[in-house]
């Protein structure tokens, strides 16, 4: 095991199972010597998460809806309790109804799309107000975004200007956190099957496109995301903020 961040203590928001890129991004900071602190949705989630804690080892773990009011902000109260202080933070939480994730855009309604943009996007403001109390001497926090954020990706419905507005809040974060030398990242995974993607219409189809498109012509997964957040969150990234950084064998760059 290497130790390039022994003694780091990291916050991952969203782990489903092992398929999750919380999981691919946790299991690689672990392998970093980072200590972990780890969330799950419900006690149902726990389940799916329980083969995973042996090797893991939060020192941390804890139930957290950040639909619940209070939840997120007992997560970062136990933080404070048992740390102290917070080295970087990995927000992997979006959620929107499934009739405004399958439906047009123009269809969506005012508390579908509002219940949405909580979700997926303020959440991570939320979170990272709670962060910048406990990153002493500077940190990172990481949100997972994708390329729905920035061009029509056919059934992705209201997520595309979900993910805008989260990429958007990005950059202002990282303004207004930088001279506390806290670094904000938007990661932008190609697709990868998880549970969340399993929601989105004809998602077999946009694998298979996105292999085909991608100059490497392969797909990520989501060890390849964790060693991308690995490095964001290492002194080699250390002058990098406010980004979309993308993790998807060049598949946004093609037209």
């Amino acid at each position: 095991m290497s130790t390039a961040m022994n003694g780091q203590r990291a916050l991952i928001l969203g782990l489903a199972n092992a398929n999750s890129i919380a999981y691919g991004v946790a299991k690689a900071l672990k392998a970093q010597g980072v200590e972990l602190a780890i969330t799950y949705q419900t006690e149902r989630t726990r389940d799916f998460i329980a083969p995973l804690l042996d090797e893991l080892e939060p020192a941390i773990l804890e139930k957290c809806n950040v639909q619940e009011p209070g939840e997120l902000e007992a997560v970062f109260s136990k933080i404070r309790q048992q740390w102290g202080q917070l080295d970087m933070a990995v927000h992997s939480i979006a959620f929107a109804l499934k009739d405004d994730l399958h439906g047009r855009v123009v269809d969506s309604s005012a508390e579908g799309f509002a219940l949405a943009m909580d979700v997926s996007c303020h959440s991570f403001i939320r979170m990272c107000k709670l962060a910048e109390p406990l990153m002493h001497e500077g940190g990172t926090l990481l949100t997972m975004s994708y390329l729905g954020a920035e061009r029509v990706v056919p059934n992705y419905g209201v997520m595309g200007p979900v993910k805008a507005a989260l990429e958007a809040s990005v950059k202002y974060l990282a303004n207004e956190l930088g001279p506390k030398k806290i670094r904000v990242h938007a990661v932008s995974p190609g697709p990868i099957m998880t549970r969340a993607a399993s929601g989105i219409p004809e998602f077999n189809a946009m694998l298979a496109q996105a292999a085909q498109q991608a100059p490497m012509r392969e797909l990520v997964d989501i060890d390849d995301v964790g060693a991308a957040a690995v490095f964001l969150c290492s002194d080699g990234a250390k002058r990098l903020t406010g980004s979309t950084f993308y993790i998807d064998g060049g598949v946004n760059i093609m037209g």
